[in-house]
């Protein structure tokens, strides 16, 4: 494998993003614009209706994030004509056929200009809607294959998935690929056009009934998570990421195409500054609720390996791997980005430790002017444990609506419910985010690994497209970049 120069490379170059809002997407636009001013063009592929409603998301929800403010500085005056120049924003629609693409004029450009596309369009969320979730996660993958093959120039395709496509897995976890029909469990008959119309006949079925929106999403998202699990995989996220790699296999041709395998993906570690994060991503779910004094209990194993990674890390994979496999198709271009292997990883009780400390040097000062004082939680290790545990809970707060209802009766039936309805919401939460606390495997990262050997011996710019998590100090990065990063761009 041979890596040439990443800024030769990206002078010049015609880049296609998709889902452009994202998280990664931003630090990859802002990353591009900054190192390479010289970059030709990026068409930015976002979700809106016209122009104008494309060109709003882009200053509310990219360029208007502090995220920019190294890119504005550095162009001071000259940073809206700046964007004019490099940027062209695309209204579109990843789960549609040619993207979405309405105005026949720009999409007869892209297909004869762009040499690279970059896939990190998607939906996240583990308990979504499974229409939704198929139609970004699975075929969106289909239609940007199609429209890559009708790309003259494309050099490569990268297109980013999840490092857990491998379910709950144990041991050592490979970087191979997923063929059509794969299961997790060894149950036969995965079918992706069959997948399609289990959705397609069920919203028609429940339509018929003159089901309400709210109970057609409810519906939607049980049926993924029915439809995963059937088929070996946890969640509705995981599931359709999975079967998008099995239509990048089948549907690939001689396209030159990189697949990229983030793990938990966290705050940057230092580009283009430290510790900037946006949304609340998996881990900082679990910050932002002990911050702010409402986690009283941890479910999950504290010698459980965390298999976090900065973003602007993988954002550099993602660039390094885009420059080796530019017109060298290659049948095994995946790429996990992760730590686990590294020999001291993350764990769950060095989590439990940073933010006991953090909160207490710095604790998150309420509503009401007052300081937030944490306590270390309780460690629940099995779901048994977890049961309990919320079953008392559930008693003594049982005992105290009976306490207040002698004189509130309705208010009292009212309460009833309402707590009732929280607890099957963190049952339900704690089923989605269950194989994650208890998680056994590590992530074998040998291709990676090549890739990193292949950029220091080819001289690649190393400073500037760093990805090895051995020189991650886990204390410091949580204690002093993740969560005050975190705080200041996630609390609200």
């Amino acid at each position: 494998m041979e890596v040439g120069s990443i800024l030769h490379f990206l002078q010049n170059k015609t880049i296609l993003i998709t889902g452009a809002t994202g998280f990664l997407a931003k630090i990859l636009l802002e990353k591009i614009l900054r190192v390479q001013p010289n970059v030709k063009r990026l068409y930015l592929l976002l979700r809106a209706a016209d122009a104008k409603s494309a060109t709003h998301r882009m200053h509310n929800e990219i360029i208007g994030k502090d995220l920019f403010r190294l890119l504005k500085e550095k162009s001071g005056s000259n940073f809206n004509s700046f964007i004019s120049k490099k940027v062209t924003l695309v209204p579109g629609d990843i789960s549609r056929e040619d993207l979405g693409l309405e105005d026949s004029l720009l999409r007869e450009e892209i297909y004869n200009k762009t040499g690279v596309i970059v896939n990190l369009a998607a939906t996240t969320n583990f308990d979504e809607r499974y229409d939704i979730s198929l139609g970004l996660n699975t075929f969106g993958v289909k239609y940007v294959i199609n429209f890559a093959k009708k790309c003259t120039k494309l050099e490569v395709l990268v297109h980013v998935s999840t490092a857990y496509v491998c379910g709950e897995g144990e041991g050592l976890v490979l970087e191979k690929p997923y063929q059509l029909g794969d299961s997790l469990n060894g149950v036969h008959g995965l079918n992706i056009d069959v997948e399609d119309k289990v959705v397609r006949d069920k919203l028609d079925e429940l339509r018929q009934l003159g089901a309400s929106e709210n109970e057609i999403k409810e519906v939607m998202k049980d049926l993924g998570i029915t439809r995963a699990k059937l088929y070996g995989w946890p969640n509705t996220y995981v599931f359709t990421k999975a079967m998008g790699e099995m239509l990048v296999e089948q549907l690939k041709g001689n396209l030159s195409v990189v697949i990229i395998r983030p793990t938990i993906v966290t705050s940057t570690l230092k580009d283009p500054f430290p510790g900037w994060a946006e949304g609340v991503r998996t881990i900082d779910s679990l910050a932002l609720a002990y911050g702010k004094g409402k986690l009283p209990c941890f479910l999950g194993d504290p010698k459980a390996i965390v298999d976090a990674i900065p973003a602007d890390m993988v954002v550099n994979a993602i660039l390094v791997a885009m420059v080796a496999h530019a017109k060298h198709p290659s049948s095994g271009a995946i790429y996990h980005v992760s730590s686990s292997t590294v020999r001291r990883p993350l764990r769950y009780k060095n989590l439990q430790d940073y933010g006991f400390r953090y909160f207490t040097a710095k604790p998150w000062i309420n509503k009401d002017g007052k300081p937030v004082k944490v306590r270390k939680v309780t460690v629940l290790s099995n779901m048994d444990s977890f049961r309990r545990y919320m079953f008392i809970r559930y008693l003594l707060l049982l005992k105290g609506l009976e306490l207040a209802n002698t004189a509130f009766c309705q208010y009292f039936q009212g309460t009833y419910l309402d707590l009732n309805r929280k607890i099957q919401i963190v049952m339900r939460l704690v089923d989605l985010y269950k194989p994650y606390l208890f998680f056994e495997a590590i992530f074998d990262d040998m291709n990676t690994e090549k890739l990193r050997m292949a950029a220091r011996s080819s001289g690649v710019e190393t400073d500037l497209f760093y990805f090895d998590p051995k020189v991650i100090e886990w204390e410091d990065y949580f204690l002093n970049i993740h969560l005050p990063g975190v705080v200041k761009y996630i609390f609200k």
